[in-house]
C-alpha cells in the first residue's frame, strides 16, 4: 500500500516521498492521518543538523527506530482515523480517531496498543498538542513547585507556555516568564504567568529566585538561569541543545550557592516518583489538560503537508511569527 511521508534529506532540506506501507498486519490498525504537528525544538535540531549523530533517536517508541542520520523520518504527533484493521483486531476500531506517536505521513499502520483513543471532547487538531503538554507535565513533575515559590521560565515557545499553563495552577509567589518575542510573552500572561520580561530587562526584575525553568533551547541562556536562583536554588533543564555549545559559568555562584542542575526528559520519569508514576499516568494526565485548555491560541500555523518544507523554512527563519506548526493532509 503506498503512502506519501516527510523525509529529511539533508540541512535544512526536507521533501515529500512516495513510500510503501505495510499493513495492516493482522494484529494492527490501518490509520489515515488528519494533522501532525512540528516540534520547533527536535525537529528543527534535525533540519539543522544539529542533532549529534551517535545517539539514537528514541528506543522508547517504535516507530522512531535508528540513529540521526540523512536520510530519515522524523516526527511524534501524528491524529487520524482508523480505516480498516486487520483480522485480529476489534472491528469496532474503524472509524475512531486516535493519536500516534508516527512521524509524518499520509497514512501508517500501528499496534493498537501503541495509539490512543481521543475523547469525544478532544477535536483532530488539539491532539496533536498532547506529546507536548507530557513534556510539560513532566517539566512541572521535575520541577516540584512549592508553597509561595517564585518560579522564573525561559522560553515561551509551545512547551515553555503549556508548562506555565501548568505551573500557574499551583500556589505560587510569582510565576516569571522571559522570551524575546513580544507575542508569546502575551500568550504567557494570558496562560497564568504574573510577570513576563524581555531578557534586556532580567537584572532589573528578578534575582535570588527558588527554581528556573530553562526551556529556551538555548544553551547560553543556562547562565541566565544559574544568575537569577538564590541560595540552594534549583535549574531544571528541559532544552535540548543538541550540538549547540556555548560556555557556562559554574566557577562562582554555582559552586558557592550549592544550585541543584537538573536534567528533565520526557523519556524517563524521575526515579524518585517511579513508584506511583508511570507513563500511562502521565499521558492521562497530560491527555485531561488538553481537555481543559483552549488551544486555539497555541496553533499559529496550518499548512498542508504536500508543502510541509515552508513550515521548516517558517520556523527557520520567521521564528518570531510562529508558536505551534501543524501540518494538514
Amino acid at each position: 500500500m503506498s503512502a506519501r511521508a516527510l523525509y529529511f534529506t539533508g540541512e535544512r532540506t526536507v521533501e515529500t516521498r512516495s513510500i510503501e506501507i505495510d499493513g495492516p498486519e493482522s494484529d494492527e490498525l490501518l490509520i489515515e492521518t488528519e494533522f501532525s504537528a512540528v516540534s520547533a525544538g527536535t525537529e528543527l535540531l534535525v533540519y539543522r543538523n544539529e542533532t549529534p549523530s551517535e545517539i539514537a533517536v528514541d528506543e522508547t517508541i517504535e516507530s522512531l527506530s535508528g540513529e540521526f542520520s540523512y536520510p530519515m523520518q522524523y516526527g511524534y504527533a501524528a491524529v487520524g482515523k482508523v480505516t480498516s484493521v486487520g483480522r485480529d483486531v476489534d472491528s469496532d476500531w474503524i472509524g475512531t480517531r486516535v493519536f500516534g506517536f508516527n512521524p509524518h505521513q499520509t497514512r501508517f499502520s500501528a499496534h493498537p496498543d501503541d495509539v490512543l483513543k481521543l475523547p469525544p471532547g478532544v477535536h483532530a487538531e488539539s491532539a496533536t498538542l498532547l506529546p507536548t503538554v507530557e513534556t510539560a507535565t513532566n517539566l512541572t513533575l521535575d520541577t516540584g513547585p512549592r508553597l509561595n515559590e517564585q518560579v522564573v521560565v525561559f522560553g515561551a515557545g509551545v512547551i515553555g507556555l503549556w508548562t506555565v499553563r501548568l505551573l500557574s495552577e499551583f500556589p505560587l509567589a510569582d510565576l516569571v516568564v522571559v522570551d524575546p518575542i513580544e507575542n508569546r510573552r502575551k500568550l504567557a500572561a494570558e496562560l497564568g504567568a504574573d510577570t513576563v520580561c524581555p531578557p534586556e530587562r532580567l537584572d532589573e526584575n528578578i534575582t535570588g529566585v527558588d527554581v528556573a525553568v530553562e526551556l529556551s533551547g538555548q544553551p547560553d541562556v543556562l547562565d541566565d538561569a544559574i544568575d537569577v536562583v538564590g541560595y540552594d536554588g534549583r535549574v531544571i533543564v528541559g532544552s535540548w541543545y543538541g550540538t549547540k555549545r556555548a560556555p557556562i559559568d559554574l566557577g562562582g555562584r554555582f559552586h558557592r550557592n550549592r544550585i541543584d542542575l537538573v536534567s528533565s526528559q520526557v523519556s524517563t520519569i524521575t526515579p524518585e516518583l517511579r513508584g506511583r508514576w508511570d507513563t500511562d499516568r502521565r499521558m492521562d494526565t497530560a491527555r485531561e489538560w488538553l481537555e481543559r485548555t483552549d488551544t486555539d491560541a497555541f496553533v499559529s500555523h496550518r499548512i498542508p503537508f504536500e508543502e510541509a518544507k515552508r513550515a521548516y523554512e517558517l520556523l527557520d527563519e520567521r521564528a518570531e511569527s510562529a508558536v505551534q506548526v501543524v501540518l494538514t493532509y
